[in-house]
């Protein structure tokens, strides 16, 4: 349990994309370079999707240019197909990340194709990166719960798992989407997703809604999962699930892996600022629950 774990910032996609608000380029690369000056060295900083669809992630090319001149970061960028990779690719893309959901409802939903479809729009992608040295990143949304289809068995997804990996996908992130899981539950999916995937290869990333994540993780780290997927503040939320909130804060992830001695990499006055900066850009207190006593702390010191 003492082995380092790697956080996958995801505020600037998973977050923003699903916030209302929307924020300007220079505000985007802006809250990066702090997470990235606040030791989160893996951040995925925008989807090239439509616009007219996620106008949040409009001009993602623009923030990638915008860091590619910090060279002490990895820098993800979402692709739903081939029209996304090209875009990506003359944007100077290195890392680039694909997805397909767990449940048939959940992918009808989000990308309007049944899963078996979806896979079938990214199998060039994976052709092109793997000729191109590009890495691919694979996302499962759903592994948990679906608020389409329910319980989602745990054997699908280790069968949609196995697929993006045969596909050439470095590394797998399941995604517990609507935040429904609890830890045997999230035990029983990453026991069935590790038959076939080594654990070291796979990530977690799992949503709050009910207040479950922290103890899922905990639950994933006993398995031998030691890559987590965090938003600072716990930015986001899911448009197709009524009051799901966003990914994990990463302030949350923080405090709890340091509090076991899991060293992080990660100053935790550095990432309260850039979480603020941007909660006051979007006009709403920070969801994560130590930045908010950190900041009452902060607000008792200074009265």
């Amino acid at each position: 349990m003492s082995d380092p774990v790697r956080i996958i910032e995801m505020g600037p996609r998973d977050g923003l994309q699903n916030e209302k608000t929307p924020v300007s380029v220079e505000a985007r690369i802006a809250f990066i370079e702090a997470l990235v000056g606040a030791g989160l060295h893996t951040v995925e900083v925008g989807a090239f999707v439509s616009p007219k669809a996620i106008p949040q992630m409009a001009s993602s090319d623009a923030v990638l240019r915008g860091v590619a001149p910090m060279t002490n970061a990895e820098f993800h960028v979402l692709v739903p197909n081939e029209k996304g990779y090209d875009a990506a690719r003359v944007a100077g893309a290195r890392v680039v990340s694909v997805f397909a959901a767990a449940s048939e409802g959940f992918s009808r939903a989000n990308i309007n194709c049944t899963v078996a479809e979806s896979i079938e729009r990214f199998r060039p992608v994976l052709a092109r990166a793997r000729a191109d040295g590009v890495k691919v990143r694979g996302y499962i949304s759903c592994v948990l719960g679906c608020p389409f289809d329910g319980d989602i068995k745990p054997k699908a997804v280790a069968g949609l798992a196995s697929t993006l990996w045969e596909l050439g996908c470095y590394e797998i992130s399941l995604g517990d989407t609507i935040g429904v899981g609890t830890p045997a539950k999230a035990k029983e999916m990453l026991r069935a997703v590790a038959a076939n995937i080594p654990a070291a290869k796979l990530a977690m990333h799992f949503h709050d809604t009910y207040g479950q994540a922290l103890a899922n993780l905990y639950a994933g780290l006993e398995e031998g999962v030691r890559v987590i997927d965090a938003a600072a503040g716990g930015l986001g939320g899911c448009p197709y699930a009524p009051g799901a909130t966003g990914n994990v804060a990463t302030e949350d992830v923080v405090y709890m892996l340091e509090g076991m001695g899991v060293k992080t990499g990660v100053d935790m006055e550095k990432l309260l600022a850039a979480t603020n900066a941007m909660s006051g850009m979007l006009g709403k207190p920070p969801v994560s629950r130590v930045a908010s006593a950190l900041n009452a702390k902060k607000k008792r010191a200074s009265s």
